[in-house]
């Protein structure tokens, strides 16, 4: 009886699953010299212009290097550096959620200091960055300048062509995984396709980025069974900076007339929702 109480105990450690979700973005790439000859040890710091994080690390003896665990967004700085070659520097980079911008450094050999050699680097396009699927990346310029309704992740979610709604690829949009910072949003009692929560539990405001995925081949995101909605919310910077926002309704922006017949008076009817936001250091 002990044995198969403990062999029963072990079988639900070992067979009890792990969820994660992507809340984050990286860089890699190769740093070569003018010859090709890959670089050993050259120093890769990426630093994030509107917080002042840092992140750095060293090329193997391949030449490569990756910079993960990285806050989706920018704009970046990234400077390579190696004894005896020109330190060139990469501008302007901006990092897309769960995904990792691809940057292959070409370095010139220097036998004296010279001022640094200053690239402008594009915003990445879909076939610059490491795909895992089917994939749409909704940026916080693209959210502001949506027009919306509702004010409502479904408005904006229709960026991806595969959207109807929440649903996506032609599937029921209960089956979608919504998650916000990692924390999974789903409406598990299957009552509403309106996700998250059934609601607009986060105003868009307070969102940096959306993700929109359909099955996925990542190891990383998991607990779902068709399409799948990750965001992340707004992280301060050393900036002070906030917005504001009004939405309003009321019975006059609702049509009372189909063809020659009007249907009389309306019934009065208003909505007021205010928003601000706020944030610094």
């Amino acid at each position: 009886m002990y044995k198969l109480l403990f062999t029963f105990v072990v079988a639900c450690i070992v067979t009890f699953p792990v969820f994660s979700q992507i809340t984050n973005s990286g860089i890699n790439g190769t740093v070569t010299s003018e010859s090709g000859e890959v670089l050993l040890g050259a120093a890769v710091v990426a630093v994030h212009d509107p917080s002042g994080t840092q992140y750095g690390t060293v090329t193997n003896a391949e030449g490569r290097f990756n910079l993960q665990g990285m806050r989706p967004g920018g704009p970046y700085s990234v400077k390579v550096s190696y004894v005896g070659y020109a330190t060139p520097s990469y501008t302007d980079i901006t990092l897309l959620l769960g995904e990792s911008f691809i940057l292959d450094a070409d370095m010139k050999e220097s036998a004296i200091d010279v001022e640094e050699v200053v690239i402008i680097g594009m915003r990445p396009s879909k076939f610059r960055t490491t795909k895992t699927g089917a994939t749409n990346n909704i940026s916080d310029e693209q959210i502001t300048s949506m027009p919306t309704i509702n004010r409502s992740v479904a408005d904006i979610a229709r960026i991806s062509p595969f959207a109807n709604g929440m649903g996506f690829a032609g599937g029921d949009g209960r089956s979608t995984n919504f998650t916000v910072d990692g924390a999974n949003f789903n409406n598990n009692f299957g009552l509403s396709s309106n996700l998250p929560g059934g609601g607009n539990p986060i105003s868009l405001d307070a969102i940096e980025e959306i993700q929109v995925v359909i099955a996925p081949f990542d190891v990383r995101q998991t607990n779902f069974i068709g399409g799948g909605i990750n965001a992340i919310t707004k992280s301060g910077t050393n900036k002070f900076k906030g917005s504001a926002y009004t939405y309003l309704t009321n019975e006059k922006m609702r049509g009372n007339k189909i063809g020659d017949v009007d249907f009389g008076d309306r019934d009065e009817e208003s909505t007021n929702i205010y928003g601000v936001t706020l944030g610094g250091p």
